[in-house]
């Protein structure tokens, strides 16, 4: 059994939780990160990193909304809102600004009337940390990704309004 990412809110596949509509943009959600749990970590991995984007986001590159790097191997999830200002992530790992210019979770808020958009989730077991300076953006971080994944595995959930 390989590496798997699921969450006690959501099924891979189904609708985004209320909880983690973002309140901003437009929408008026409670913005809080939700609860994820993953098993399978490979033999030999160093470090995690977590990753949420909504790929239909009508900005010609997506929107990401979450990452997280440096999360140790040792962890085997993130406690709902731990993504939000006061919440706690496991010793180690640090969260990078999201596409809203800021560090942390940032929930759904499509435009009013988009189809669905996808909201993915993305859990990546490297063989080593990493040392990304202040300000590198989740794209950067995609990009130091390359040769150090030893498995990854994502959940994906459904919004619009």
């Amino acid at each position: 059994m390989g590496l798997s990412l699921t969450s006690p809110t959501f099924a891979n596949g189904g609708a985004y939780p209320a909880a983690q509509v973002a309140s901003g943009f437009g929408c008026s959600g409670p913005n809080t990160s939700p609860a994820l749990n993953w098993s399978g970590v490979p033999t030999g991995t160093q470090s995690l990193v977590l990753t949420k984007y909504d790929p239909d986001a009508p900005t010609g590159s997506g929107f990401w909304h979450w990452a997280v790097f440096n999360i140790p191997a040792s962890a085997t999830g993130l406690a709902q809102g731990a993504g939000n200002p006061g919440g706690t992530l496991p010793a180690g790992a640090t969260q990078l600004n999201n596409d809203g210019g800021q560090p942390g979770f940032i929930g759904a808020c499509p435009p009013v009337g988009d189809p669905a958009h996808r909201y993915v989730f993305t859990l990546y077991a490297l063989s080593s940390t990493l040392d990304l300076p202040a300000g590198t953006s989740p794209a950067a971080l995609g990009f130091m990704l390359n040769g150090k994944v030893l498995a990854k595995t994502s959940l994906t959930a459904y919004y619009g309004r």
